[in-house]
Formats: C-alpha cells, sequence, structure tokens
C-alpha cells in the first residue's frame, strides 16, 4: 500500500474481449490508492459499458476525441503528460498496429503519441494466430524499440475455445510491471545472491528435521531488488511460493545443497543478503527404510539421534568475499536478541545483521510482517518498527547501497 497512493494512472482499454478483464484492474488500482483516470476506445464500448467503468473508476469516461467537453482544454495532451504510468489493457492487434505506425485517430492513440518519455505498458490479447502473425511480431518489436514496455500476453484456454499465447496478463502481473515502470532501476548491472527458506535434513525416506520459515522475508527482498533492475540469483529451500517475476530461482531441500548453490554463484555478485533458515546440524545417518515403531505391545524404547552440523553459508560467504562485496545474514533469535544479534555479527564476519526476535507477535515466521533490528560492523545500530517484509527489503537494500563503495 505504501508505493501507489498517489500515483496517477491512464487506463486505456482496447476492443477485445479481455476488457472486462480490466474492471479488476482498475478495482485494484483504486484499492491501492492510485488515482486513475480510463480511456477507452469505441470498440471497447462494444464489451464493456460506460456505466460498469465510471462506477469502478469513480470518473468520468474519455472516449471522444472530438467532444467539446473533453477537448476544450486539450485533454489528450493533459492526460498525456499528466500521469505517471498509462496502462493499455487489453491491447489488442488493430491498437497495437496503429500505435506502431504513429497514428492518432481517436483519442487513446492520439494521448499515447503525444507521451513522450515516460512509462507505457502494453497488455497485449488476442487470438493466438493473431499474436504469431508476422505482422503483429514486427509491430511490437517496433513498440519495444521506440520505448513501450510489454507485460504478457500469457498462454491458456481464450474465449474463442482455441488455447495458446495470447491471454491477457493477470492483474497481479500488469500491476507488478507498472510498479517496475516506474521505479528507476539503480541497481541496473548488479548482481544479487539472496537465499530464502528452510532447509529439510533427511531422516529416512520419508521424515526430516525442519524449521517453520515460509522463505516471504527473502521472497521480499529478491523482488525488490528485482524492481530497481538487478540481476537476482534466489537459492531456496522447499516452500509453497509462486517465483518471483523477473528473479532467476534455485530450488534446493538441503544445507549442502544450498551451500553448494549460494558458493558457485557468490563470486559473480556485488552482494548476499542471506535470509534463509539453513538447519544448523543434519542426522549423522540417513536410514535407507522408514523407520518403524516398535510392535505393539514391545517395551518403548527412547530413540537416540546423533547429529553433526551443517555447513556455515554465511561463515563461507564471507570468508570469500572479494573488496567491495556486501554481506547481510540474519538472525531469527528467541532470548538476549540484541547480544545475541552483536555475538553473531562478531563471530561470522559479515558487515550487517539482521535481528528480528522470533517469539514476538507479528515477528519471524510464517507471516508478512517483521521487526528487524539492523546491526553493523562499524557499530551502527537501527531499530525499525513493525513493517511489511516488503517495506523491510527496502529499507534493507537502501543500506546496502551505502555500503558499496562505488556507488
Amino acid at each position: 500500500m505504501t508505493f501507489w497512493p498517489s500515483k496517477r494512472v491512464v487506463v486505456g482499454i482496447g476492443g477485445g474481449i479481455a476488457a472486462y478483464k480490466t474492471v479488476d484492474l482498475i478495482r485494484r488500482l483504486r484499492e491501492q490508492g492510485a488515482q486513475v483516470t480510463v480511456v477507452v476506445t469505441a470498440a471497447a464500448l462494444q464489451f464493456i459499458t460506460r456505466m460498469t467503468l465510471q462506477a469502478i473508476s469513480g470518473a468520468k469516461v474519455w472516449d471522444d476525441l472530438f467532444a467539446l467537453d473533453q477537448e476544450q482544454e486539450m485533454g489528450h495532451i493533459r492526460l498525456a503528460r499528466a500521469a505517471d504510468l498509462v496502462i493499455v489493457a487489453p491491447a489488442t492487434a488493430d491498437l497495437l498496429a496503429r500505435l506502431a505506425c504513429g497514428q492518432a485517430d481517436d483519442l487513446l492513440t492520439t494521448l499515447l503519441l503525444a507521451r513522450a518519455g515516460q512509462p507505457v505498458l502494453l497488455a497485449p490479447a488476442m487470438n493466438p494466430a493473431m499474436w504469431h502473425h508476422p505482422a503483429t511480431q514486427r509491430n511490437v518489436a517496433r513498440l519495444q524499440a521506440d520505448g513501450l514496455l510489454l507485460v504478457g500476453p500469457e498462454s491458456g484456454a481464450m474465449a474463442c475455445g482455441e488455447e495458446g499465447m495470447g491471454r491477457l496478463a493477470t492483474t497481479e502481473a500488469i500491476l507488478e510491471a507498472g510498479r517496475r515502470a516506474m521505479t528507476p532501476a539503480r541497481w541496473q548491472g548488479r548482481r544479487l545472491l539472496v537465499t530464502a527458506g528452510p532447509t529439510c535434513e533427511a531422516l529416512d525416506p520419508v521424515r526430516y528435521l525442519g524449521n517453520r520459515s515460509s522463505g516471504k522475508m527473502g521472497w521480499a527482498v529478491a523482488l525488490a531488488a528485482a524492481r530497481l533492475g538487478a540481476e537476482v540469483q534466489l537459492v531456496h529451500g522447499p516452500i509453497a511460493l509462486p517465483p518471483p517475476d523477473g528473479v532467476r530461482t534455485v530450488a534446493v531441500t538441503s544445507a549442502a545443497e544450498m551451500y553448494q548453490a549460494a558458493m558457485a554463484r557468490w563470486p559473480d555478485c556485488h552482494a548476499a543478503i542471506l535470509t534463509a533458515a539453513v538447519a544448523d546440524f543434519r542426522p549423522q545417518f540417513c536410514q535407507t527404510d522408514k523407520i518403524k515403531k516398535p510392535a505393539q505391545g514391545a517395551e518403548q524404547q527412547p530413540m537416540t539421534l546423533v547429529l553433526q552440523q551443517t555447513e556455515d553459508i554465511l561463515a563461507a560467504v564471507v570468508a570469500q568475499r572479494r573488496p567491495g562485496q556486501v554481506v547481510v545474514g540474519f538472525a531469527a533469535e528467541t532470548t538476549d536478541v540484541e547480544q545475541q544479534g552483536w555475538d553473531k555479527l562478531r563471530r561470522k564476519g559479515c558487515d550487517l545483521l539482521a535481528v528480528n526476535d522470533v517469539t514476538a507477535a507479528g515477528c519471524g515466521f510464517e507471516v508478512d510482517t517483521n521487526q528487524i533490528l539492523l546491526l553493523g560492523q562499524q557499530g551502527q545500530r537501527q531499530s525499525w518498527p513493525m513493517l511489511t517484509k516488503e517495506e523491510t527489503a527496502e529499507r534493507l537494500l537502501g543500506a546496502v547501497e551505502e555500503l558499496w563503495p562505488d556507488y
């Protein structure tokens, strides 16, 4: 909810059956605080009514290039320049063709032609044969060369009954693409290693030792860095989250696998943020068959489990870093949180350590918020309030920027 408030967004709607999905996009933008202006083509109003769009957007719908009440103040110029972002969804084959040729024969195309140097996001939607036609592909290539951005289309079932590439991107994908379009890519050319989630250490073919980490903190870090234009390598344990858009993911299971994957990628990175809850111990022996309980009626005997330490990924990353590389560790604590944090920071030697009390309400595993105490090798101490993990990630990336000598 912190990004979209006060953002001015023009939503252009082309004449395709996917226009009905744009209603949800407008609703979501307004829910998140954006100011939305809707501009439609004449064909769009064949698929969705003006009344519906006015009710959802809470404002007048713009459509007529020659109407005196809409153009007396050169409305297309004002709309083009005042908006922080223009989204066209759906962008039909006909609309893409007219834009590629620089036509300005209705209000939407005129508005887009009058917009210069500010982001325009196109969300194509059409029949798969139309999408794959050489003419459409030429038009798309030309528009991208002109600086317009695309999100989608996606593959799936179409309204016409066919399947293939041509579905309108999801509302979530369009919102994310729009956010990135308005975010300065100040990490362009930077490479970031992120670890996330738990590791699972096998006891037998069925059971394992693990923890409750959901991976949400690492996901938020990876996504925030990708929004800044970074190339992100996300090494994660077993989790149920969909891959963040634009992030290279490497799925692993055990601490040993995470160690190998992280160390293979670390030399080429500018920073590492290691949020994963890596198991500190693994069973010394993994049984080849499922461990069985004693037979019913037999004397119950306690089971002894012999453990050995796992690889220390944070210490290894610190040991192999080059000058200029920044390393951020995480510490999930339950008692003496700050003292435990300072002790770990000294032992590990990382530049920053984000410490949290996982017993506190709204902090730690399986929740969408976190409360961080950030400690640094130079004695830095920042106590952050309870924030969403997205907000925490953005603050953390800002702290990393301050440590890059050439940033």
